[in-house]
C-alpha cells in the first residue's frame, strides 16, 4: 500500500474513484481484524496510511462535486448559501454599487437647486 497522490486521483472518473473508496475501506476493515487478532505490527502500521488514503479521496470528490455545482450556478439567480463567496458579514450586507447610486426625489431636488460651488484660486 503506498500513498495516493492527489494529481492522480484528479485525473480519475467518478466510477473509478467510487471503486478506489471501496477497496480502501474494506482494506481498512480487514487491517482492523488483523489488529484485534494479534497481527504483525506492519499491519497495524498501514492502519494509518490507510485512514489518509481514504480522507484524501473523499476530499478529491468533494472537491470535483463543488466544481461541478460552481460550473452548474455560475450564471443562475439564485446560488446556494454555502457556494456563495463568504467575505464579512459587514461586506454581504454592504449597499450594491447601484443601491448607493440611487436619489430620493428630495436629495435631486435639492443638488439642482443648490449646486456644489466651484472656487478659482488665483495665483
Amino acid at each position: 500500500m503506498t500513498k495516493l497522490r492527489a494529481a492522480e486521483l484528479r485525473g480519475m472518473k467518478k466510477e473509478d474513484l467510487e471503486k478506489k473508496l471501496d477497496e480502501l475501506k474494506s482494506e481498512l476493515s480487514n487491517l482492523r481484524n488483523a489488529k484485534v487478532t494479534g497481527a504483525n505490527a506492519s499491519k497495524v502500521a498501514k492502519i494509518r496510511m490507510t485512514r489518509k488514503n481514504i480522507s484524501r479521496l473523499l476530499t478529491i470528490m468533494t472537491e470535483v462535486q463543488r466544481e461541478n455545482l460552481v460550473k452548474f450556478y455560475r450564471n443562475k439567480k439564485r446560488v446556494p448559501l454555502d457556494l456563495r463567496l463568504k467575505r464579512t458579514r459587514a461586506q454581504r450586507r454592504a449597499l450594491t454599487p447601484y443601491e448607493q447610486s440611487i436619489k430620493s426625489r428630495k436629495q435631486r431636488r435639492r443638488e439642482a437647486t443648490y449646486p456644489r460651488r466651484k472656487y478659482a484660486v488665483k495665483a
